[in-house]
């Protein structure tokens, strides 16, 4: 990783099916996707998703699938 790579600065965010991804801290976040509260080198960020996106389905799958079920 080059010393530019680690000094970027990145933002957690997630869209309203609670994906996950990173985004540059410095530029405006596109449309559909807010911070979800971590921030930091790109390293940092991809080992938070790791630990905190524990269920890839996203939202709307996961909602249908507990109405099926009840």
């Amino acid at each position: 990783m080059s010393e530019q790579e680690t000094e970027v600065r990145y933002l957690v965010v997630l869209n309203d099916e609670e994906q996950y991804s990173i985004w540059w801290a410095d530029r405006e976040l596109p449309a559909g996707w807010r911070a979800e509260g971590f921030e930091g080198v790109k390293d940092d960020c991809l080992a938070h998703i790791d630990e905190v996106w524990t269920d890839m389905r996203p939202l709307s799958l996961r909602r249908a699938m507990e109405r099926s079920s009840s």
